[in-house]
């Protein structure tokens, strides 16, 4: 024990301590960086779903007061994957527009690799509008 344990009583019960907070405290950082890691590969994922789904809503609203085709639609959505940089084909967007009724529903995978682990998520946005007369 060294001197300044010997002579203050507060200094002794510091010196008494075995490293067990340190522990601790390096289990928790290492529980944050790894909660941190993963937020930063799975959150752009539902990021661009979320994005994706806001345009086909708005796209599917506006076609059904605009009278928009199956290939204008698909043509705007598909510009908004391009931009989003999703892994979906052209024809995997599935457009069903009559007079009433606009549905756009697309099916698609995003792969995620952790490293030690590979997965992916997968996404299904189904959205129609109907007109109101």
């Amino acid at each position: 024990m060294n001197t300044t344990c010997k002579r203050h009583f507060v200094a002794r019960r510091r010196c008494a301590e075995r490293g067990e907070g340190r522990a601790k405290a390096i289990t928790w950082t290492l529980v944050f960086l790894v909660v941190i890691y993963v937020s930063i590969k799975i959150v752009p994922a539902y990021v661009n779903e979320y994005q994706l789904r806001d345009k086909m809503q708005e796209e599917a609203r506006f076609a059904v007061v605009n009278r928009f085709s199956d290939e204008q639609i698909r043509e705007t959505v598909w510009k908004e994957v391009r931009d989003l940089d999703l892994p979906i084909k052209r024809e995997d967007i599935k457009i069903e527009n009559s007079q009433q009724l606009v549905k756009i529903a697309v099916n698609y995978s995003v792969p995620v690799d952790f490293m030690v682990y590979k997965t992916e998520l997968h996404f299904t946005i189904d959205t129609a509008n109907k007109a109101l007369y």
